[in-house]
């Protein structure tokens, strides 16, 4: 059975083989950190001790920021991405967020349909905003409202 917490420091290691094996790119352990506390707020899934993914948000204002969500690879494909995406939604929600945003390499067709299946449009594109092997791919920006 998968269960959902919040996670500090003493989690670093497990997020960080996460971060790894999903990102060409990956946050520094030092970035990770400073993304633990704050304005910043987070959960992770679990599978009794080992945990399976997690997302990080971020509150500026009453706008909501998914930074970053990943899951295991070996636990991809379980609908665990969706549940955690759930769980940002519905934080974002009861703290009385207006928007969410988030980006999302414009490669990762994957992230993009669960993405716009939870009721996020796309906005806009950043041009080279992600560092590849051979360069920059854009990212694509997409947001919903709660405002309107």
């Amino acid at each position: 059975m998968i269960s959902f917490k919040p996670v500090d420091a003493t989690y670093i290691s497990q997020l960080m083989a996460i971060e790894n094996a999903c990102h060409s790119h990956p946050w520094t352990e030092k970035t990770m950190l400073s993304c633990l506390a704050g304005r910043y707020f987070n959960l992770a899934a679990f599978q009794g001790d080992e945990m399976l993914g997690f997302y990080i948000g971020e509150q500026a204002g009453p706008d909501y920021t998914l930074m970053d969500i990943c899951v295991a690879p070996k636990y991809q494909g379980q609908g665990i991405a969706k549940q955690l995406l759930n769980a940002f939604i519905e934080h974002s929600e009861q703290h009385q967020a207006e928007n969410l945003f988030l980006e999302v390499r414009e490669s990762n067709a994957p992230a993009i349909g669960l993405y716009e299946s939870a009721g996020f449009s796309h906005m806009s594109v950043r041009k080279n905003y992600y560092p590849t092997a051979t360069g920059n791919e854009d990212a694509i920006l997409m947001g919903m409202s709660f405002s309107l």
